[in-house]
Formats: C-alpha cells, sequence, structure tokens
C-alpha cells in the first residue's frame, strides 16, 4: 500500500470578522483498491492533499480527515476513488465539511471521481456539507460503473450554520453504469429566487440524496423524502430537512423502503 500526506497548512483563525489567511489550494487525493492473493480488499493506494486526508479506518473502510480549512474560495480539490473489480470499499468522514468564502469572488471546487469494477461495490456516506454565509461552491460528482457494480452513494448539503443564509452552491451529479446514462442530475441552493419558492425547497435548511444502484422499487413518497425508480437499475432517494437530524432521518427511510426487510442496504449512521 502506498500512502502519501502532503505537509498541512498552518491552522487558520475564524471569526466572524477574520477571514482564514491563506492563499487558495489546489488539492488532489486519491483512494485505489485491489484484491490479495486471499481475495481480500487490500488499499493499495491513499494519496492524501490537505485540506482533503485519507485514513484507513478497518479493512476496506476509509475515512475523510480534514487537516485544514476548507474548501474557501478559490480551492479546487479533486478526490478519485478507483475500486477494482471484486473489491468494496467504504467512504465516510469524521465530521461535516464547512464551505468557507475566501479573500477573492472565485468559487471553490470539490470534484469526486469514482470508478467502480464489475462486481465491486462503492459505499460513499460522508457527514454533510455545510454552506457558510458568503461561499460560492461548486461540487461535481462523476460516477462510472460496470454494468453489475453496486454503489450507496449518499449527499447531504445544510443550507448555512446556524441563524445565518447559505452561500450559493451548484451541484452536478452524473453516473454512467455499462456505457449507458443512469443519473443525470443538478440543483441550485443559495439563489433567493430558488431558495423562497415554497415549491423547492420551503421550511427546508437542508437537502439530501441517495442512489442505490440495484432493482429498483416501485415510487413511494413519504413525509419528507420520496423513492423515485430509475430508468435503468437504480433508486434515487430525495429528502428535505429543518435540520440535518431531520434529513438523515428522513434519507435512511427512504434507503429502507429501497429493499425487503432484513436486506437493508444501510448500517447506522
Amino acid at each position: 500500500m502506498s500512502v502519501t500526506d502532503s505537509a498541512p497548512a498552518p491552522a487558520p483563525v475564524h471569526g466572524n470578522a477574520l477571514m482564514p489567511a491563506r492563499r487558495s489550494m489546489r488539492a488532489r487525493a486519491a483512494i485505489v483498491t485491489r484484491l490479495d492473493s486471499g481475495g481480500r480488499t487490500v488499499l493499495a493506494t491513499m494519496r492524501s492533499g490537505p485540506p482533503l486526508t485519507v485514513r484507513a479506518t478497518a479493512p476496506g473502510r476509509v475515512h475523510l480527515v480534514s487537516t485544514a480549512a476548507g474548501p474557501l474560495g478559490g480551492d479546487d480539490l479533486a478526490l478519485d476513488i478507483e475500486v477494482a473489480p471484486g473489491t468494496a470499499l467504504e467512504v465516510r468522514s469524521v465530521a461535516s465539511t464547512l464551505v468557507l468564502p475566501g479573500f477573492s469572488a472565485a468559487e471553490s471546487l470539490m470534484t469526486i471521481t469514482a470508478r467502480v469494477g464489475a462486481g465491486a461495490s462503492l459505499r460513499f456516506a460522508p457527514e454533510p456539507t455545510v454552506l457558510a454565509a458568503g461561499c460560492l461552491h461548486r461540487m461535481a460528482v462523476r460516477l462510472d460503473l460496470a454494468e453489475d457494480a453496486r454503489v450507496f452513494w449518499r449527499e447531504e448539503i445544510v443550507f448555512g450554520r446556524y441563524g445565518e443564509r447559505p452561500g450559493r452552491c451548484h451541484s452536478r451529479f452524473d453516473a454512467v453504469l455499462g456505457g449507458v446514462p443512469l443519473l443525470r442530475q443538478e440543483f441550485v441552493v443559495g439563489d433567493p429566487e430558488i431558495d423562497g419558492s415554497s415549491a423547492v425547497y420551503g421550511d427546508a435548511r437542508c437537502v439530501g440524496s441517495t442512489l442505490i444502484t440495484g432493482r429498483a422499487p416501485e415510487t413511494v413518497v413519504g413525509d419528507g423524502w420520496a423513492v423515485l425508480p430509475l430508468a435503468g437499475p437504480g433508486t434515487l432517494v430525495s429528502a428535505l430537512g429543518r435540520d440535518a437530524v431531520e434529513l438523515r432521518r428522513r434519507l435512511r427511510q427512504g434507503e429502507e423502503a429501497t429493499t425487503p426487510e432484513g436486506t437493508r442496504p444501510d448500517r447506522p449512521s
């Protein structure tokens, strides 16, 4: 296994009137799996680039650890994941990600690219992304999945810290399965014309979704959540919440509705 860490930036000072005093960052992190001679999943590569630091916490499990403030305006961060055929990987995080504004008006960018091979599985379930007031952020997720790959991919976004309006975020999600588009989705947070509409977010302060591959169930609608079968072999669970706890609860209700009792796709989290 190869592990590479860059030296973390000096710890910034946070406050209502002080901005983090550092230049924009360009960071690249990577996680690659392989099968060992016994057919077990091995973390072949873990490459970190602060603030994106990866740590192995169990066989086939990695946690993302933030080792510097960020993303900040102007930052360009990327995480590359490659799950080799027949292997299984779980990616989590130790804490929420706080997106902050920077000195310039440049937007911050977080790009996650994942390739999941034949017979492999990937579970991606980090803690929520919090959009602090004044931030300008772009999120891009690109999944390239083999036809029989299994994926559980959860995203949660919180509209600002307590008592503040959120910054602006544009999120784009693209998943391709067996070379065929499975899901194309994008939405914007922080645009008053969108956020102020009761037909979009209403009184919600959080939004989330979970992509689960495999046989899709029928459409199910609950209190603040919905399970929507995709045209391909997959399901999209969408939910809104007034806080992060309610959002997580509603997402899990939708996730549990996607499979029969006893074969739940989720673990407590």
